[in-house]
């Protein structure tokens, strides 16, 4: 064998690419690495910042009042429906829409500018839009009304308030996860369709045996991003709510819960950094699993 050559780099080279990178690095230490562990600083201490600063230190004790802290119990239960019902639906109904605008219907752009048009609207736009259209004589009640079924007041009823908030959501993620898909869908190779189309498969056997499997790269993408975004719920719950988290508690998601103790009560900044902590280690374990599922079924 014959010996390979080990490159070795000019100090004046390195400096130059380290000289060409520090404006990037210094942004990261700024704005991502310093706030992290300042955060982590924060969640160890009892944080007093109005009438001048202070920090007690408390350890891990900001980690064990989540045991005892009922609404953080209740705003992680509201936030794991949320994720289990929303990243699954959003998925699927995303996938579909994009098998069947790949399909070759007629006016196929216009249905891709109307499908794509709720993702393109404000996040606050849209939620007082839906939450027009929830209120007891709105749109939804009239045509459940229309069609015979029970109403109900999708505002104020502690039941059903957190499901109005599912489907606003659905709606308006479901499009640019559809793109996506349709993106993807571009590079399945039409010579698997025709050649299952001349073994007698039917458009769904085509679907679910074709476009399904070739596409679980793409799903795990989806899926993963869809578990971020569903565990960060924020703006739609608290316009929702004004806030507070009601009807009864039944809209207050982890991160809303967050801003309460950190921007509403006073001397509790240091519990909603651990809060917010916490929050981030459950993301990172869900991703962590998700992605060791999507490796194992593609080894499969």
């Amino acid at each position: 064998m014959k010996n390979r050559k080990i490159r070795t780099y000019k100090p004046r080279d390195v400096g130059q690419g380290y000289a060409f990178m520090s404006p990037t690095l210094f942004v990261l230490l700024l704005f991502v690495i310093a706030p992290i562990f300042y955060a982590i600083f924060l969640s160890l201490h009892k944080v007093q910042l109005l009438g001048g600063t202070e920090f007690h230190f408390r350890g891990l004790e900001n980690y064990m009042k989540v045991l005892e802290d009922d609404k953080a119990k209740i705003a992680l239960w509201n936030t794991v429906k949320y994720v289990v019902i929303v990243v699954p639906v959003q998925t699927a109904l995303a996938l579909i829409l994009a098998a069947t605008l790949n399909a070759g219907l007629k006016a196929e752009k216009v249905f891709r500018i109307i499908y794509f048009l709720p993702t393109l609207t404000s996040s606050a736009v849209l939620t007082l839009i839906f939450m027009w259209m929830y209120n007891q004589n709105g749109i939804v009640n009239e045509f459940l009304k229309f069609i015979g079924l029970p109403t109900y007041n999708w505002l104020g009823d502690p039941q059903v308030a957190l499901i109005a908030i599912m489907i606003m959501n659905i709606w308006a993620t479901a499009p640019f996860f559809m793109v996506i898909y349709l993106a993807a869908l571009q590079d399945v190779p039409d010579s698997l369709y025709e050649a299952a189309q001349l073994d007698g498969a039917n458009v769904f056997q085509r679907f679910w045996h074709i476009t399904v499997p070739n596409l679980r790269p793409v799903t795990s993408f989806v899926v993963i991003m869809g578990l971020i975004g569903t565990f960060q719920l924020f703006d739609q719950s608290f316009i929702f709510s004004g806030g507070s988290g009601g009807p009864n508690n039944s809209t207050l998601t982890v991160v809303l819960l967050i801003y309460q103790y950190a921007f509403k009560n006073l001397g509790t900044m240091g519990y909603a950094a651990a809060l917010a902590f916490m929050l981030a280690l459950v993301i990172l374990v869900a991703t962590v699993i998700q992605r060791k599922f999507s490796k194992e079924e593609s080894m499969y």
